[in-house]
């Protein structure tokens, strides 16, 4: 199946005259425009997804969209659309809100996988474009053999990951509600200081990652692998930090970026058997919402680069990873970045646009590696049962592949994604990190 070349950049002339005229524009916040800006003709393509696969009958694609209208309605973010009004490359781009939510336009049933498989089919549903004239989100009914899928992609300009988990969850039922830990706030004794954040924001600016091999230019086509993993091994390899049961485990963050650098280490693509300089480093996005803004929608997150340390044994690097998030404390890091990213003005400069293509490069980071979950308990769509999720985050320029790990109650998802001329490293790199699991655990 041939998958449609992603779209060019969306604000573009063609967008809906209801949107440009329902309400006064307002400015992009800053990470929202950068990440507009970032779409392109060809390989880079800024949609990002999450997928969720439930048992049970499907529901009709009318009552899908009622649901919708009912429970998503009120999230003014989804009415947004970037706006076209000011056509040139320096200006600021704009959002724009229509009057109308359109569960006709955006949900849409796609059940035709018999030619090209499930994972195949998701790829091009994944790459396919957005409609311009409309706010840049979708939402795919897939049936599949006892159960159905549900595909929500949207332009990262609009959502980050948090957000399009915030919007899928609020169409299903929960049984229990578990809230999200927090992860901000105000200022404790313990808060990072003013010289700390300095040197963080510095060091921010410094070459640490070492080109893989597989960087270089990304095609527009995308190779989806996915493999589930059972949280209990994930707590079982949290526990291997120590051999007491009663110290501190390791996060499941640490657990998966260990993983993932042993999976990079056994399968050859590191180069190196020992940690030099620069080494592997993990670009990790940070959700940076307070506990009282866990629901809240758009792009609200820091990236922190984690080094992944590459010795053989397993334990040793779970030690080093864990002490670095736990030494640099990413949460605080991340919302003092936050905080730098939201300050810009909003002028688009030379040095700025320099920045930003920087900010892309291999000798930035060497792998981006995302988790997300849903801090939920069981979820259900009528009759159905939301079994598991799976994130698919946007390849930007140089870097064809992602990996990312969604968790959702008894099931986590490790999915990579590559794109077309390095789809031979999508499913073995997805065995591979599962493998490394499996081995912390035991």
């Amino acid at each position: 199946m041939t998958q449609p070349a992603p779209p060019s950049h969306l604000a573009t002339s063609s967008a809906a005259s209801e949107h440009n005229n329902a309400s006064p524009t307002i400015a992009m916040p800053p990470l929202d425009a950068w990440l507009h800006r970032q779409q392109s003709t060809g390989g880079s393509n800024m949609t990002a997804a999450l997928l969720a696969w439930v048992e049970g009958p499907p529901p009709t694609l009318t009552a899908l969209r009622r649901l919708a209208g009912d429970r998503l309605a009120h999230y003014r973010r989804l009415r947004q659309l970037p706006s076209p009004v000011h056509p040139t490359a320096d200006s600021w781009p704009l959002w724009s809100t229509g009057p109308h939510f359109e569960a006709d336009h955006h949900i849409v049933e796609s059940p035709d996988v018999a030619t090209t498989g499930p994972d195949a089919h998701l790829a091009a549903l994944f790459t396919a474009p957005l409609d311009q004239r409309r706010p840049p989100w979708q939402l795919h009914l897939i049936p599949t053999a006892g159960g159905f899928v549900l595909l929500f992609r949207a332009h990262h300009a609009l959502l980050d990951g948090g957000s399009i988990a915030t919007v899928l969850r609020a169409l299903f039922d929960e049984a229990a509600t578990l809230h999200p830990p927090r992860a901000g706030g105000t200022a404790t004794a313990d808060a990072p200081s003013r010289a700390r954040q300095l040197g963080w924001i510095l060091g921010d600016l410094l070459p640490k990652a070492r080109p893989l091999p597989f960087h270089g230019p990304v095609d527009s086509h995308r190779v989806l692998s996915f493999r589930q993993v059972p949280r209990k091994e994930f707590d079982a390899a949290r526990a291997a930090l120590s051999p007491t049961a009663s110290a501190e485990r390791a996060s499941t963050n640490a657990v998966f970026l260990t993983a993932t650098a042993g999976a990079l280490r056994t399968t050859g693509l590191t180069g190196h058997l020992l940690p030099t300089f620069p080494g592997i480093c993990a670009l990790v996005p940070v959700d940076v919402r307070t506990h009282e803004e866990s629901a809240l929608l758009g792009n609200h997150y820091a990236t922190v680069r984690v080094p992944l340390p590459l010795q053989r044994d397993a334990r040793l690097r779970l030690a080093a990873v864990d002490s670095f998030i736990r030494r640099g404390a990413i949460g605080a890091r991340a919302r003092a970045q936050a905080a730098v990213v939201s300050s810009r003005p909003h002028k688009i400069t030379p040095l700025s646009n320099a920045a930003s293509r920087y900010v892309d490069s291999p000798r930035y980071f060497s792998l981006l590696c995302s988790s997300v979950s849903t801090h939920a308990g069981e979820l259900t769509l009528g009759p159905a049962r939301l079994t598991a999720m799976a994130a698919i985050p946007p390849l930007g320029p140089g870097h064809p592949l992602a990996v990312t790990v969604t968790h959702h109650g008894s099931t986590s998802v490790v999915t990579t994604i590559t794109d077309g001329n390095h789809r031979q490293l999508a499913q073995p790199l997805a065995e591979r990190i599962h493998d490394e699991i499996r081995l912390l655990a035991n």
